[in-house]
């Protein structure tokens, strides 16, 4: 093998020889190597903090899915609460009412059937009265001299001699 110093070939091996001497002269590979790790970590640690970060994510929104549920399922407790006690209370309203009407009801029946009767009875003693002026009326028209106290008196007194013997 001949080598010509005037052959720029040789000089490009020459150089090129003395480039990569160099660069393992100085350990270029060895710090392109840990620069390349080090970014691999680095790409690797942000990876995890991502993954780490969306799993948080998906726990807070469970846990809020979750209670979003609890305050929806809670809120429907409300709800029927407050419609069973209305619904108890309407219950409780009416039955009150209905025991007033019914009670007012009885009260004003008692009350008329107290007024009748005391109609009644102011009827029968007007016509008690009535029958007695018109009884006497009749018997002070029809009464004689004879019949006056004194005849009675006589007349009673035959009758109790004739029911002794």
């Amino acid at each position: 093998m001949h080598f010509d110093l005037a052959d720029p070939t040789f000089w490009v091996m020459i150089s090129f020889l003395g480039f990569v001497a160099l660069v393992l002269y100085y350990k270029v590979p060895a710090i392109i190597g840990k620069t390349l790790d080090q970014r691999a970590d680095a790409i690797r640690n942000e990876l995890d903090e991502a993954r780490r970060l969306r799993d948080e994510a998906q726990a807070l929104l469970a846990d809020y899915q979750r209670k979003s549920r609890e305050a929806e399922n809670e809120a429907k407790e409300i709800l029927e609460q407050a419609k069973r006690e209305a619904e108890a209370l309407t219950a409780q309203t009416r039955e009150a009412l209905t025991e007033s009407v019914e009670r007012r009801t009885k009260s004003a029946e008692e009350k008329i059937a107290r007024a009748e009767a005391q109609a009644i009875a102011d009827v029968r003693s007007s016509a008690v009265e009535n029958a007695i002026s018109a009884a006497e009326k009749i018997l002070k028209s029809k009464a004689s001299a004879a019949t006056t106290a004194s005849g009675l008196i006589e007349a009673g007194i035959k009758d109790l001699g004739g029911k002794l013997n």
